[in-house]
Parts: structure tokens; C-alpha cells; sequence
């Protein structure tokens, strides 16, 4: 039976307070034993390398990233994406910048073919300014650090015995 890819995805800039939650999730799996068939690479603000890497055939993405949902800071969320579903702003990825679910969108758009697309996201408490920018990350968000390694393995876990059987 072919074993499923899954490419981790970490997001956001570091420059910028709390979106750098993304890029330090990924940093800690790095570190971490994942099954080979798992794929984890910081792709910061590079919006077009991340649209590129969807395009490889994985059967299943985890984006991991600082969020604005209106919760208390640290609060983590597993959203699933429907690439087909979405919709809006028709121009490419910005180069600079990193919207996932427009990186998801310009990737379809490009004749990409994906497979479960979810977005694990930590709420952020601030992203700093944009004259100032912010290194580092809050309180809240550093602590939900290591609950998000963990629950990135449980889902890789998920979705490796989820294809094991069939599903």
C-alpha cells in the first residue's frame, strides 16, 4: 500500500511578533523523529515557494500559523481547507507577504492537485508594528508551542493510520 506524503508547513515572518509562531513550530519539528513519508519546511513569507511545493502531490498539508480569530491568545485552531471552495483575489501569491489560503487558492489556480488541506493556527496576541516590527513571540503564544508539536505528530499520526486502513 503507498504510504501518504504530508508536507508541514510553517508560516509567517519573523519580524512580526507572533507570526513568527509558524516559523518557530517548524524549527521544533525539525528537531523531531517524523515517519519519512513527512515533510517539514519553514516557509516563511515565501508565498510562491510554498504555492510550488503544493503542486507536488502531497496527499495530505499542514499549514501551521499565527491567527486573528477574535479568542484569547495561545488558543489553537484546526481549520480544514477546501481548495475548491475557495474563493476571492484572482492575482498570484505576493512575494513578500504570506496569506495561506491565497498560496492554496494561486496553487489551484495553477493546476495543482491537493489533497486534506488543514491550517493549524494559534491565536496571536500581536503581530507588532509595521514601522517597529517585533521580534518574538508573546507569552501565550510561546506556551502553545510545544502543545502544537504535539498535536502536529498526533495529526500526522491520524492521517498515516487513516490511509493505512483504507480511509
Amino acid at each position: 500500500m503507498k504510504q501518504p506524503r504530508i508536507l508541514i508547513g510553517g508560516i509567517g515572518n519573523i519580524f512580526h511578533g507572533d507570526d513568527g509562531f509558524g516559523v518557530e513550530v517548524a524549527r521544533r519539528l525539525l528537531d523531531e523523529r517524523l515517519p519519512e513519508e513527512v515533510r517539514v519546511v519553514d516557509f516563511g513569507i515565501r508565498g510562491y515557494d510554498f504555492a510550488f511545493a503544493l503542486m507536488d502531490g502531497y496527499e495530505a498539508t499542514i499549514m501551521v500559523d499565527a491567527v486573528k480569530r477574535g479568542g484569547t491568545p495561545g488558543t489553537l485552531y484546526l481549520i480544514e481547507v477546501d481548495p475548491n471552495g475557495l474563493a476571492g483575489d484572482s492575482s498570484p501569491a505576493d512575494a513578500h507577504a504570506m496569506n495561506p489560503f491565497r498560496v492554496v487558492q494561486f496553487a489551484k489556480q495553477m493546476g495543482g492537485e491537493m489533497g486534506r488541506v488543514l491550517l493549524l493556527g494559534c491565536e496571536a496576541e500581536s503581530f507588532g508594528s509595521e514601522e517597529e516590527g517585533a521580534m518574538g513571540l508573546s507569552a501565550p503564544v510561546e506556551a502553545a508551542i510545544e502543545p502544537t508539536v504535539s498535536r502536529v505528530r498526533g495529526l500526522v499520526e491520524s492521517i498515516l493510520a487513516c490511509q493505512a486502513v483504507g480511509n
